[in-house]
């Protein structure tokens, strides 16, 4: 042990002060600021602002077709929002920062918290003060039934109080709840933001339109994606191996044209080479391994048959895309750019390719105007065309979509409408030139999304312990009771009559503390057992 005379010496009164590192006091100083609880709950307020810009924008990686038509529709707005990352939010530097800066204050937040919680766990409940009747809640006990301190301590360890006896007093804590919750709380947002990195690094999704019939099988490569988003630590050959064929599917309506069941039943290619048959709707994804199908949308692709002028046939099954209206109404296009070639030279003339672009009515109306679906079934099939003939621009390597006809192509007259006709199932229409086009009937498809979100089943645990952790935040409340055995004429606690003194403080604002004095009071004054009553005072 040191003595007092080895102690090192104070400094002289006017001795100079160390000067403080101006580089780490400003790094001490900012991460004080950084880890304190406001700048915490600021950051997830920006983080909830950010956020909205994704949920109203239309994003690259869900819906790339949006973010072109958007460019469209907004030529001049839309190159700004680009530059700064809006049409892709939560994957932009500025919320990867903002998402970063609220990781790193609530893990600095919550790890001394923990520790000094811990440590008052592991503490015993503090000594009575010495004037008890200065507390809010006080009361005196004359020969009460429990009248030692042993007596009393069990008294309120039945009632899961934290007790300790000194000598002649009693100290006893509750209400550790509120601080456990607010921990739990602090640290299952710690746990979602980690399974939203997890999903954003470790995950991937595709979207894909799965047309009926074997010759439409999809594998599950990124090249068969229509659009796909593969997480920065996924590579394509991480990809599960699976192929599915879509073998047939139900749906059932209600008389107002409102869908009551969809299900979808698919053929599965496993990776071993083994087949088996699955079906999946809309609420109960489809899970093949690591990877789960869902089904997002339905709808027809019509098939149609063109012949053209020297006698060649071909065949177009391409879907038809929902307008959005309840009956079932879709549109789209059929392409037919190898068409009118010259059997002499076996030449393809790029003037004289081929496109029907229009709407298909599962149940047309018997009189026009035939511009909607009167039910979703397919009670009354047509399809409504225009016929085109020319350029269509598929030659010029500009990337468009498959859905639609390239309207360019329109405006600088390299492509001319020639006609337009409602063709019923069956029914054929004949062309200018000679040719024809043949309504011969559908194939049913389906929208699915191929998803693997590897933190999904994290945040879901730590949802739920999130809303556990507040709700014992926001009801839990913390208080302490003392009792003091007072002995008759400084004798023994055990001989003759004693005198116990209460006193009762609430560490946080809690209006129903005073009932609980009042009982606790009562309980060992009559030195009742009652477990019933003793459960009256839990958390």
């Amino acid at each position: 042990m040191t003595s007092v005379d080895d102690r090192p010496a104070a400094p002289p009164a006017g001795a100079p002060r160390r000067r403080v590192n101006p580089v780490l006091a400003l790094l001490r100083n900012s991460w004080r600021q950084l880890t304190s609880m406001r700048t915490a709950l600021i950051l997830l307020f920006l983080l909830a602002i950010a956020a909205i810009p994704g949920s109203v924008l239309p994003q690259r990686g869900v819906n790339p077709e949006k973010v072109n038509q958007y460019f469209v529709d907004h030529p001049d707005l839309a190159p700004r929002l680009d530059q700064i990352g809006m049409f892709e939010v939560f994957g932009s530097v500025w919320f990867s920062a903002i998402y970063l800066l609220l990781f790193t204050s609530l893990v600095g937040c919550i790890l001394p918290r923990a520790r000094d919680h811990v440590r008052a766990l592991r503490m015993r409940p503090p000594a009575a003060p010495k004037r008890l009747e200065r507390l809010p809640q006080h009361a005196v006990l004359e020969a009460p039934a429990a009248a030692d301190p042993e007596a009393i301590a069990a008294v309120l360890r039945r009632r899961r109080w934290r007790v300790t006896v000194r000598g002649n007093e009693v100290s006893a804590e509750k209400g550790y709840l509120k601080e456990t919750g607010n921990l739990l709380f602090h640290v299952s947002l710690v746990a979602v933001l980690l399974g939203v990195a997890l999903g954003s690094w470790y995950g991937w999704h595709g979207n894909r339109i799965l047309v009926s019939g074997a010759d439409n099988a999809f594998c599950n490569t990124r090249q068969q994606y229509a659009e796909a988003s593969l997480g920065p630590r996924v590579d394509s050959a991480d990809l599960p191996s699976f192929c599915l064929t879509l073998e047939k599917f139900e749906a059932d309506y209600l008389p107002s044209g409102q869908a009551s069941r969809y299900w979808a039943t698919v053929k599965v290619d496993e990776p071993d080479g083994s087949e088996r048959t699955a079906g999946f709707s809309v609420n109960s994804p489809l899970r093949l391994g690591s990877a789960n199908v869902y089904l997002l949308g339905n709808g027809y692709a019509p098939i149609l048959r063109y012949t053209d002028k020297y006698g060649r046939t071909q065949t177009s099954t391409a879907p038809f895309l929902r307008t959005g209206d309840q009956n079932g109404t879709e549109e789209g296009v059929a392409l037919f750019p190898d068409a009118n070639v010259d059997p002499k030279t076996g030449k393809r003339n790029p003037d004289q390719q081929v496109a029907f672009d229009g709407l298909y009515l599962p149940t047309a109306p018997d009189t026009a105007p035939f511009v909607s679906s009167q039910f979703p079934e397919e009670r009354n099939p047509a399809v409504v065309l225009a016929a085109y003939r020319g350029n269509l621009g598929l030659d010029a390597g500009i990337p468009g979509s498959v859905y639609q006809l390239d309207k360019r192509q329109l405006g600088n007259g390299k492509l001319k409408q020639i006609g337009d006709k409602k063709l019923s199932l069956g029914e054929t229409w004949k062309l200018d030139d000679g040719s024809t086009l043949e309504f011969v009937g559908t194939q049913p498809y389906i929208t699915i999304a191929v998803r693997h979100a590897p933190g999904q089943t994290m945040m879901l645990v730590a949802c739920v312990t999130l809303l556990l952790g507040l709700m014992g935040s926001l009801f839990g409340r913390r208080r302490r009771v003392w009792f003091r055995v007072t002995p008759p004429d400084g004798g023994s606690p055990t001989s003759g009559s004693s005198l116990v003194e209460a006193g009762g403080l609430p560490r946080t604002e809690h209006p129903g503390f005073a009932p609980e004095f009042a009982q606790l009071v009562a309980a060992v004054s009559d030195g009742e057992r009652d477990d019933r009553r003793a459960r009256e005072g839990d958390e």
